[in-house]
């Protein structure tokens, strides 16, 4: 197991939508566990394939610090089937530090997914489980949560990233 690199806002395989996995090998095996220790490492609660530089449909999630009836989740080729009411929530990301931002989503979804042995499952979920599956599931749909904040906000965070590059430059 290895501790991967976490690609940063702007990375462009954050922005690129995700190949789905087809090969349940030893090599996503591999990805699956330095996913887990580059995760717990980091810390998150969770990490899509695509912070660590690789375009596949695949994220983890472990809630377990706040909720412990969940633990660690793999999802492989994930979708949400059914999604229902709406929550707001202060989210951050991994590959944009030190910055949250409200982010509205649906209160409960069910997620159809493969699990790390290749078997089908579903998941129901509702708050803080729905919410992180449904940020992993944007980051494999090139999507960042930056993207669902308004467009006045998402222009502050821009102009305020590059002010802290240009300044670490």
């Amino acid at each position: 197991m290895a501790i991967r690199e976490i690609k940063k806002y702007p990375a462009s395989v954050l922005k690129k939508k995700a190949d789905p996995v087809t090969a349940f090998d030893e090599d996503l095996q591999m990805l699956i566990d330095d996913m887990v220790e580059t995760m717990y490492a980091a810390p998150g609660v969770g990490l899509a394939a695509p912070q660590v530089g690789v375009s596949k449909r695949l994220a983890i999630i472990d809630i377990s610090s706040r909720e412990e009836q969940y633990p660690l989740i793999v999802l492989i080729n994930p979708s949400i089937l059914k999604s229902e009411g709406k929550i707001e929530f202060e989210e951050g990301c991994l590959s944009i530090p030190e910055y949250t931002a409200k982010v509205t989503r649906a209160e409960q979804v069910i997620l159809g997914c493969t699990d790390r042995e290749g078997n089908q499952i579903e998941i129901d979920a509702d708050g803080l489980l729905a919410i992180a599956i449904q940020h992993e599931i944007d980051h494999l749909d090139g999507l960042l949560f930056i993207d669902r904040i308004s467009p006045i906000k998402r222009e502050f965070f821009k102009k305020r990233h590059k002010k802290i590059a240009k300044a670490e430059k």
